[in-house]
């Protein structure tokens, strides 16, 4: 259980974190671009946080932003940090490893383009 908490937990966080700016900035941006105003508007009066999330999308860039790198951090503070010697435990730390850098490159990517369509692409696309 340790194992998983200290492979996992920090770029978990971090990927529920960055989610929320892709649901603040990329997703309005994606339906409206596609001729979907009604589903979000549907979208907004269903689900009034993305409005929320939006407004305050300094707030939810700096703690994703800091979520994701203290998970970063996290991660290569444990990169050299030995796996158990049991073939069984073993094999799971290996796994974690993996699946801990995949979700921390997810979350990264996840972060990258709600800041560009959070920041940017009002800029490059009007």
């Amino acid at each position: 259980m340790k194992l998983i908490l200290r492979e996992a937990t920090a770029p978990t966080l971090a990927l529920f974190a960055t989610t929320s700016t892709l649901l603040c900035c990329a997703l309005p941006a994606l339906l409206i671009t596609l001729g979907a105003g009604a589903v979000m508007a549907g979208l907004t009066s269903s689900i009034p946080g993305i409005i929320w999330l939006t407004e305050h999308k300094l707030i939810l860039f700096g703690v994703s932003g800091a979520l994701l790198i203290a998970a970063v951090v996290t991660k290569w503070m444990t990169r050299h940090a030995p796996c158990p010697i049991d073939p069984k435990l073993a094999k799971a730390c290996a796994f974690w490893r993996r699946t801990g850098s995949i979700i921390l490159a997810t979350a990264s990517v996840f972060y990258l383009v709600g800041a560009f369509f959070a920041f940017f692409a009002a800029d490059l696309l009007l």
